[in-house]
């Protein structure tokens, strides 16, 4: 069972929380990247971490906000990218329809919010262990549906050359294109998280996570806000889907596996969930695992196949020092700095 340090359910008077100033700094750095980095960290590292990051924010919602662990966010994600191969232009033209993105886009995402509302419904009715088994068990039939179907998934093999449109005269695949492009709808799902979570929805999710009851017998339907959940976590789910697809320039049913489904949960659960940033921070540390680890390992005279090992080890890491992950880690940290060694007060409290 997964530890979860829930979020406050006080409210901001503004809607949204005050944006700290490091805030403010990272954004800005990260506007400026591309003026000294390279393309392949801005495209392989920054431009995967916010789309695995987006994914991972799905489920930090629904985790976070709502008390509802999900292993079926990845099928969210991988169905959201099919969609965009199937009724868009790939290199299966015998499958793939080639309608316009103004079509398929939106076609794309509202499929993928109806698949997670249904989804929902069936995971709310249950709690804890049983909603995770659940929704590994869709995730699980999901993978497999697509590698067996051949008229409409195209089997093994997927989908391959799926391209963003050229909007404005850009190739958005290109570095420093997709970096922007992938950044603004990583900022555009942070802020969404951060604003729902202050909104009176968000706020009466919160209420039914800690006490459904009580929420219950105040008039509130606890069944709708959590399926209401799914939804909007799908929706999420499906862009950070979409990106993923246009990244690889492909989807198959590797991309929607269980392992693929485990990675989500382990980047969440690293990074924090008791805050959005806290998805984007777990996937910039699991990129670079997976991208440079490997390398070291066979500098070490060891398989490069041991990487998720490597992943595994860090994941119990984190979770024994901090279930709170990384988030925990620095909140520990700024704790210890401000505590007095000789009183063991907050020297903020101090007169």
């Amino acid at each position: 069972m997964v530890a979860i340090d829930r979020p406050s359910v006080t409210a901001r008077p503004s809607g949204l929380e005050r944006v700290p100033a490091a805030y403010w700094v990272v954004g800005l750095l990260l506007l400026v990247m591309p003026a000294f980095a390279s393309g392949f960290f801005l495209f392989q590292i920054m431009g995967w971490a916010f789309v695995l990051g987006l994914i991972a924010l799905s489920l930090m919602f629904l985790a976070g906000y709502g008390g509802m662990v999900s292993l079926a966010q990845m099928s969210f994600a991988g169905l959201a990218g099919y969609l965009v191969a199937i009724f868009g232009v790939s290199g299966v033209s015998a499958v793939s329809q080639g309608w316009p993105w103004w079509v398929v886009i939106p076609l794309a995402l509202a499929i993928t919010m109806l698949f997670s509302t249904a989804v929902g419904w069936l995971a709310v009715r249950t709690e804890g262990i049983y909603t995770i088994m659940i929704t590994l068990a869709i995730a699980a039939a999901f993978f497999y549906f697509t590698r067996q179907n051949f008229d409409v998934f195209n089997g093994f093999s997927g989908f391959n050359s799926v391209l963003p449109p050229q909007l404005f005269g850009v190739n958005w695949r290109e570095s420093v294109p997709f970096y922007y492009l992938s950044l603004f709808w990583a900022a555009v799902g942070y802020f969404a998280v951060l604003y729902i979570s202050r909104a009176p929805f968000g706020l009466a999710l919160q209420g039914v996570r800690d006490n459904p009851r009580r929420m219950a017998a105040l008039g509130y339907n606890v069944t709708a806000h959590r399926v209401a959940a799914y939804a909007f976590a799908g929706l999420i789910a499906g862009v950070g889907g979409i990106l993923l697809t246009w990244q690889s320039q492909q989807i198959s049913p590797g991309t929607v596996g269980i392992q693929p489904a485990i990675d989500i949960l382990v980047i969440a659960v690293v990074g924090g969930l008791r805050h959005p940033i806290g998805a984007f921070i777990g996937a910039l540390i699991y990129v670079l695992l997976k991208t440079f680890s490997t390398d070291v390992l066979i500098s070490l005279g060891l398989s490069g196949e041991r990487f998720q090992l490597l992943v595994g080890i860090g994941f119990l890491v984190v979770v024994f020092f901090s279930p709170d992950g990384f988030l925990g880690m620095w909140d520990k940290f700024r704790e210890n700095r401000n505590r007095d060694p000789l009183t063991g007060t907050d020297r903020r409290q101090a007169p």
